[in-house]
């Protein structure tokens, strides 16, 4: 047996592998089509190849692996204090557990290792998003995964091989036909307001303060999205609570993907402005908005402890997947 890097000629093999495994529900991944392929991977800008490898046999790929690394940063990031990221790792039926994905994996870490990075982990934060099937639907999807599927014979196998299951993600799903507007949230608006809070969509023309939230959150990632949707000239549906002149909450942007899918980046609440319904308003806001795009359904995913799967199962959100965010130190 070989490890190598993949080459193009290698594309039809690891499709076979990769879709083989989607046939026998081993994964909940959507099949990979040279479409797929290349709208996933050669059209990211963070992408390139330089972490794909192959097990050849006898002149049969029998495994491959791919990783990535952020090629673009957000402030505070660099390619030092990066990690490699682990995308996907498939082996032949009838050639697992002989060795073929230890030695697949353990090129993939030899290479991250050669370019400076310290770890490699299996996390929402890869820059290449595999979209996957939500069990149970009519084919509804996430665009996402937040980590290893904990009931996929992966996570064993990085267990196995030194990587620590650091904590864990539950994705959530909601047919929006199965929604019903909370009787509550209307009373909740109308005390945020008397509390000089505004939970609506938000007009750019208010030009409203939102550094402060990101800053007290702790996220870049938000802060990005908030600079980059108002500067839009027609910039799509936010909602937001605002309180004399700064946004202290935020959801959206609201959009709907091919799939039927309600899109949004997450919801977000300045730690000041905590516990006072402000999420609930903007979440259940949020769920209307998605009606009125035509969406279909809703999925989300959050820390299995995270308080705010409480608002999420009262909206009719229901736990359908748990993922492992997992790390190895190289």
């Amino acid at each position: 047996m070989t490890i190598r890097k993949a080459a193009a000629e290698d594309r039809n093999a690891i499709f076979g592998l990769w879709n083989d495994s989607c046939e026998k529900n081993e994964v909940v991944y959507k099949p990979l089509t040279e479409e797929r392929f290349h709208a996933l991977f050669e059209m990211n800008p963070h992408y390139d190849g330089e972490y794909d490898f192959v097990a050849e046999e006898d002149g049969e790929i029998i495994g491959f692996i791919s990783g990535a690394e952020k090629k673009i940063f957000l402030p505070g990031e660099t390619r030092e204090n990066t990690p490699g990221f682990i995308t996907a790792i498939f082996v032949k039926d009838g050639k697992r557990k002989v060795g073929v994905g230890k030695a697949l994996l353990a090129a993939l870490e030899e290479a991250f290792k050669k370019n400076g990075k310290k770890s490699v982990v299996s996390s929402g934060n890869n820059p290449v998003n595999l979209g996957w099937f939500i069990p149970g639907t009519p084919g509804h999807d996430h665009n996402n995964a937040p980590g290893t599927d904990v009931e996929c014979a992966g996570y064993e196998f990085l267990l196995k091989n030194g990587y620590k299951d650091l904590h864990r993600e539950v994705a959530m799903y909601l047919n929006l036909q199965d929604y019903k507007y909370l009787p509550e949230i209307d009373e909740i608006r109308a005390r945020l307001k008397s509390e000089n809070i505004y939970a609506s969509r938000y007009d750019t023309k208010w030009a409203c303060e939102f550094d402060g939230m990101c800053d007290r959150v702790g996220s870049e990632y938000w802060r990005k999205v908030l600079q980059d949707e108002t500067a839009k000239e027609n910039p799509r549906v936010i909602l937001a609570g605002v309180y004399d002149g700064h946004i202290v909450g935020f959801t959206g942007p609201v959009d709907k993907e091919p799939s039927g899918r309600g899109w949004f980046t997450g919801i977000c609440v300045d730690p000041n402005f905590e516990k006072r319904g402000i999420a609930t308003v903007l979440f259940n806001d949020l769920m209307c908005e998605f009606v009125k795009e035509g969406a279909e359904f809703s999925t989300l995913f959050t820390g299995i402890d995270n308080h705010a799967q409480r608002l999420y199962k009262r909206t009719g959100f229901n736990v359908k997947r748990t993922f492992a965010i997992m790390k190895k130190e190289i």
